[in-house]
C-alpha cells in the first residue's frame, strides 16, 4: 500500500523522498525492522491473549528431560508470525507481482489449515487434531495453485543469455551489463541443478523428449512435483518443532539464503556476473523474505529456550510451505535436500524409524528401532544432550548447508 502511494506520490508530485520506495532493498530494510517491532513488541500480547484463552500445550510424556515444565505453554504462537510478516508485506510489498501474491496466500491457505489443526486440538480437545488426510488435501490444493500459476500466469518468465553463432562455435554477445545480451521475457519450465556445469534442466523435456507436441501438456509433469516439494517441505518444518527455537532458527537460516538467491535471480546484473539465470520480478520477493525473517527472529524472542510460547501447526505448516514456494519460484528446488538438510533429517528419521521398526516386527515378531527416538532431535535428548545444545548444533549445521547452497553459484 505505502509502496503503491509512494510510487504515485513520486510520479504526480515528485515528492522529495519518495523515489527511494522504489528500491527494493529500502523496502526490505524497513520490512525486517517492521517485522522485529511487530513480532517482539506484539508478540507479548498475542502470547497474553492465547493464555487468557487456555490455548496451552498439553505434553504427551515421552520421558525426555525438562518436558513436564512445557505443560500449559501457550501454543499457536504461529500467529505472531503470520502477522508479523503480512503487514509490512501488504505495505511496503508490491501487491500487483505475481511472485508476492503467491507468496500471501501461501501463507494464508497453510495458516488456516495449520490454525484449524492447533484449534481442535486446544479447543475442541481432540489430541489428534486436523484428520491427516485434511492437511494432506490443503498441501494437494496449495500445491495445484502454485504449479498452475508458475506455468500458466504470463508474469511468471525467465530471460536467457542470447547466443549467436560465428562459423562453427558459438559465440556469447558480449554488450556489457545491458538488456541486450538477453532474450525477451518468455514462458519456460526450466530450473537449476547444483553442481553440474550445464545447470539446468527443463521439466518439459520429459514429455517433448516423446513428442514435441506435447510441450503444453508439461503441466501434468510439473504440477505433481510442485505438489510433492510442498508436502515435503512442509511436514519436514512440522516434524522439525519439537523443542525450543529449533524450528524458527533453522528456517531462519534457509529463508534468508533463499533471500540471496532471489536478489541474485531478481538483478540482471548479478544474474549476468554470477552466470545464473535470470528470473525478472522475483527480486521483489526480497520483501516478503525480509519481512518473514524478522518475524521468525522476532518470534525467537520468545521462543528461545525455556519457550514462552510454541509455533504451533500454525507456524509450521505455513514455515514450510513458504519455503518450499520461494525455492519453487526462484527456481531453486533441486537445492532443498541440501539447504534443507535438517528438515530431510528429520522426515528421514521418522520413515527410518516407522519403517525398521515395523520390518523387524514382521520378520522377528519383535519390532526394532535405529533411534532411541524420532525425529531426530528427540533421539539426541534421550541421549542426554540438553536441548538447548542441540539446537544450537542444529543451527550451526545448518548455517553449513547454507554456505553449501550458496556456493553452488560458482562449484559447477
Amino acid at each position: 500500500m505505502l509502496y503503491h502511494l509512494f510510487q504515485w506520490l513520486d510520479e504526480a508530485y515528485n515528492l522529495p523522498g519518495a523515489g527511494l520506495f522504489q528500491f527494493s532493498t529500502f523496502r526490505a530494510a524497513l520490512a525486517v525492522l517492521l517485522s522485529l517491532i511487530l513480532s517482539t513488541v506484539y508478540g507479548e500480547r498475542v502470547i497474553k491473549f492465547l493464555q487468557r484463552k487456555q490455548m496451552g500445550e498439553q505434553i504427551r510424556d515421552l520421558g525426555l528431560e525438562g518436558q513436564a515444565e512445557k505443560a500449559g505453554t501457550p501454543t499457536m504462537g504461529g500467529l505472531i508470525i503470520i502477522g508479523a510478516t503480512l503487514i509490512p508485506v501488504l505495505l511496503l510489498g508490491d501487491l500487483q507481482n505475481i511472485y508476492i501474491i503467491l507468496l500471501i496466500v501461501t501463507t494464508v491457505w497453510m495458516g488456516i489449515i495449520g490454525f484449524l489443526d492447533d484449534y481442535k486440538k486446544k479447543m475442541q480437545k481432540n489430541k489428534d487434531g486436523l484428520a491427516g488426510k485434511y492437511k494432506v488435501i490443503g498441501q494437494v490444493g496449495l500445491g495445484i495453485i502454485v504449479g498452475a500459476t508458475m506455468f500458466f500466469h504470463s508474469d511468471i518468465t525467465i530471460r536467457e543469455e542470447i547466443k549467436q553463432t560465428a562459423g562453427t562455435e558459438q559465440v556469447e554477445i558480449t554488450t556489457l551489463r545491458g538488456n541486450d545480451k538477453f532474450d525477451v521475457a518468455h514462458k519456460s519450465l526450466k530450473t537449476t541443478i547444483p553442481f553440474v556445469k550445464y545447470n539446468e534442466i527443463d521439466y518439459s523435456t520429459i514429455l517433448t523428449s516423446i513428442n514435441e507436441d506435447w510441450k503444453d501438456y508439461a503441466w501434468i509433469i510439473f504440477i505433481p512435483i510442485v505438489i510433492f516439494i510442498i508436502t515435503a517441505v512442509s511436514n519436514g518444518a512440522n516434524l522439525t518443532d519439537g523443542i525450543d527455537g529449533l524450528a524458527a532458527g533453522t528456517s531462519a537460516i534457509v529463508v534468508l539464503t533463499l533471500g540471496i538467491f532471489a536478489f541474485i535471480s531478481g538483478n540482471i546484473i548479478f544474474s549476468d556476473y554470477l552466470n545464473v539465470m535470470y528470473i525478472p520480478g522475483t527480486g521483489e520477493m526480497l520483501i516478503f523474505i525480509a519481512a518473514f525473517v524478522g518475524s521468525l527472529i522476532g518470534f525467537l524472542w520468545y521462543n528461545a529456550y525455556p519457550a514462552q510460547v510454541f509455533m504451533g501447526d500454525t507456524g509450521s505448516l505455513t514455515i514450510g510451505g513458504i519455503i518450499a514456494v520461494l525455492a519453487i519460484a526462484t527456481r531453486k528446488e533441486w537445492l532443498i535436500p541440501i539447504l534443507c538438510g535438517i528438515f530431510l533429517m528429520e522426515n528421514l528419521s521418522v520413515v527410518m524409524q516407522v519403517g525398521y521398526f515395523k520390518y523387524t516386527k514382521k520378520k522377528f515378531g519383535e519390532g526394532k528401532r535405529i533411534f532411541l527416538m524420532s525425529p531426530l532431535h528427540h533421539h539426541y535428548q534421550k541421549k542426554g544432550i540438553h536441548e538447548s545444545k542441540i539446537v544450537s548444533r542444529f543451527w550451526i549445521v545448518g548455517i553449513l548447508l547454507a554456505v553449501l547452497s550458496i556456493i553452488t553459484l560458482k562449484i559447477r
